[in-house]
């Protein structure tokens, strides 16, 4: 463990745990997002970024030189926080890494606009990015926590109308909004950030009045995946979530899909924020560009 995640962690428990374990608005999580964002982004020399309308608006990233294939990138928050802005120093650390474009939807989050209004934006996003030219074959769907799971769920959509992404990046994917993983017990204390008593007031905010949270829009652990993409999923061993990475990758396999998963012992939830600031994020990143590359050229 490197230094800097030593100092995250004690950071995490004494200040982030204890915050999300007694926020009240989701209004106060998107400002500590964003903040994060702007604080770790870093300089944009040698990537050009613009916002392109639509609905969802997406920011695009690519490098200077121009892009080698296309990812659709899912920010995570938990359906109620998080923005392009808020993953920008994670999003910056993929495009240089991978040499690939990240398109990012700004896609509608609750409780203004509660599941599957997220779902419905991610399908609208790769929808336009098709209709521009982009074809399914150059696209690698990716994400991170609620946005992992998105970037699942819509795989298993278009899989089930017969297309196919280049491949499927999760990072510590929300993959089961019931919450029935025994990760939710074993790693209650482990985790260093996620509070897991407060599962249930997330659900409140982010999913609308009387849905079913085994929807497969909404939990991609119970979708029916047909010839699912090459899939890398990343987790961390101590958190709450563990489990709905291990059993996603399960579920692929048996739906015939080649799965990677790699694990990292004791990092928090979604490392993968802080870019090349921190290590570990950076291994992590680095691993993800060159399984996106090898997938891109087998495209």
């Amino acid at each position: 463990m490197s230094l800097r995640l030593a100092v995250l962690n004690v950071g995490c428990r004494l200040v982030g745990k204890t915050r999300l374990r007694y926020v009240q608005k989701p209004g106060s999580q998107r400002k500590d997002f964003d903040y994060l964002g702007r604080v770790l982004s870093g300089r944009k020399k040698d990537l050009s970024e613009r916002v392109e309308a639509g609905e969802p608006s997406v920011t695009v990233t690519e490098p200077a030189d121009g892009p080698s294939g296309t990812i659709l990138y899912f920010h995570g928050g938990g359906y109620i926080a998080g923005s392009p802005l808020s993953h920008r120093a994670l999003i910056r650390s993929l495009v240089r890494r991978s040499g690939a474009r990240v398109v990012a939807p700004d896609y509608r989050l609750g409780p203004e606009h509660r599941l599957p209004a997220a779902q419905e934006d991610a399908r609208a996003a790769w929808d336009a990015l098709v209709a521009k030219g982009t074809r399914a074959e150059e696209i690698v769907l990716a994400g991170d926590s609620a946005g992992g799971g998105m970037a699942l769920s819509l795989m298993a959509e278009l899989g089930a109308e017969g297309v196919r992404p280049a491949a499927c990046v999760a990072f510590c994917p929300w993959t089961d909004l019931t919450g029935s993983g025994a990760s939710m017990v074993e790693n209650a204390k482990r985790d260093p950030l996620l509070p897991v008593e407060r599962l249930p007031d997330l659900i409140g905010f982010a999913v609308a009045e009387g849905a079913d949270l085994a929807d497969p829009r909404l939990s991609p652990l119970f979708a029916k995946f047909s010839a699912p993409a090459p899939t890398l999923i990343q987790h961390s061993q101590t958190e709450i979530v563990r489990d709905d990475a291990l059993r996603m990758a399960d579920v692929l396999r048996g739906a015939g899909g080649e799965v990677v998963v790699q694990d990292w012992p004791n990092p928090p939830h979604t490392w993968h924020i802080f870019g090349d600031a921190l290590p570990e994020a950076r291994d992590a990143l680095e691993k993800a560009a060159q399984f996106i590359k090898a997938q891109l050229r087998l495209a």
